[in-house]
């Protein structure tokens, strides 16, 4: 893959639909991993104004950590990004305190905390006339499934999402991101154990890339014990998230009835 050209177009689609749109610039919401941080870069290179926010809600010190790193970096190189620092706990404790407590298991408060962070940005968003941009990758927004419905998944433009997440980390070495995003492990930030991608996922990013295009090329070729496994992995994964890769079903009146 030519990363040059693949940065360049994804720039120009960026500021060509922004154009279209009437709109200003762009909102990031940064985690301190590979994808926030590629995406932000590239809308920083469309030259519109771009305003990065970090959100923690009972966040990780490293992640965390990283995330400013990534914001000063930016900053550093590029004049028209901006950031802000919101700390979100006191929103989450007020769910908890509002929510009956029955209701907030373990999955339900980590969606929570994602379409939380996803209404931060919407805010920024609409007041100054910008995009949301997401950061979603190829495997997890069309493979997996493996984000938040409207929470990281609620967004206005997805630049990055026709990539593969391997790709992303290229695309992000290209870019001469700060190396502490190009190793950190995969994670969606928001469980209090620090679990990573693949520990919630049992399978790797490259393995779950091999079983996509495994079933989107049709082939037979025999698969090993291991690679049996991903397969499960990923068609399970796959079939019961297929409402978020899906457009909302609607219930058509038939014209008789009108």
């Amino acid at each position: 893959m030519n990363f040059e050209k693949v940065k360049q177009h994804i720039v120009n689609w960026l500021l060509s639909y922004s154009n279209s749109s009437k709109t200003e610039g762009f909102v990031v919401g940064i985690s301190g991993g590979i994808d926030s941080a590629v995406t932000s870069t590239l809308c920083a290179l469309t030259g519109k104004p771009v305003i990065v926010l970090t959100m923690p809600i009972k966040q990780f010190k490293a992640e965390h950590d990283r995330s400013l790193e990534h914001i000063n970096w930016l900053k550093q190189n590029f004049k028209n990004v901006t950031s802000h620092e919101i700390d979100l706990n006191g929103v989450l404790e007020s769910f908890e305190k509002t929510l009956e407590s029955n209701i907030q298991d373990f999955l339900t408060m980590a969606n929570t905390r994602a379409r939380i962070r996803m209404s931060t940005l919407y805010a920024y968003a609409g007041h100054n006339k910008m995009l949301v941009a997401g950061t979603g990758n190829k495997v997890e927004d069309f493979g997996v499934g493996f984000y938040t419905k409207y929470g990281d998944g609620g967004v206005d433009v997805s630049p990055i999402a026709d990539l593969y997440k391997t790709q992303v980390y290229e695309l992000g070495k290209h870019l001469g991101l700060v190396q502490s995003i190009i190793t950190a492990k995969p994670t969606d930030g928001l469980f209090a154990d620090g679990r990573t991608d693949e520990d919630q996922l049992g399978a790797t990013y490259a393995e779950l890339e091999w079983a996509m295009e495994y079933v989107a090329n049709k082939s037979t070729q025999a698969l090993n014990e291991r690679q049996q496994h991903v397969m499960r992995i990923y068609l399970d994964r796959n079939k019961v998230n297929k409402h978020k890769m899906e457009p909302i079903p609607v219930c058509m009146i038939p014209k008789e009835f009108k």
